[in-house]
């Protein structure tokens, strides 16, 4: 095992490109987190309001949340599977670069794991923007027909 400075430096180069990746997801993961702790926030708003008495409208609007917290967690969980597997590609490297053994097409597969991931983390996300556009929508419409 005969490690050079110019081997560390080349492997260096090759993870500097997860590492932003990984900023990325890191950034996506607190929006994630944000949108998360307001439906938290609006759920136990609504609880409290429950308390008083019955309301259709709290129970309706606590379904809708209780949907986008669902899709929220899925996104939430792939984005973090996206990103441990960005930081197992990035230990990988090195290891591949240390040791003798070929890790090039590991990599390659938990790249591609870690781009599904990614993939479904916004596909969640959109589909919780959506639910909640809807959402919004449907109770405007009732309103200005009030």
């Amino acid at each position: 095992m005969n490690l050079q400075l110019s081997d560390i430096g080349h492997v260096i180069q090759l993870s500097i490109a997860p590492v932003f990746l990984l900023t990325g997801v890191a950034t996506k993961m607190t929006l994630l987190l944000n949108r998360l702790g307001r439906i938290i926030d609006r759920t136990r708003v609504l609880r409290e309001q429950l308390r008083k008495g019955p309301d259709p409208e709290c129970h309706e609007e606590l379904d809708v949340l209780y949907q986008r917290w669902q899709l929220i967690n899925y996104a939430l969980t792939s984005s973090t599977g996206c990103g441990l597997l960005i930081c197992v590609i990035i230990a990988a490297l090195f290891l591949g670069d240390v040791t003798s053994y070929s890790l090039d097409k590991s990599i390659a597969g938990m790249f591609v794991l870690a781009m599904v991931g990614l993939i479904l983390s916004f596909c969640f996300l959109l589909r919780e923007v959506f639910v909640s556009f809807r959402y919004m929508r449907l109770h405007l419409h009732e309103r200005s027909h009030a």
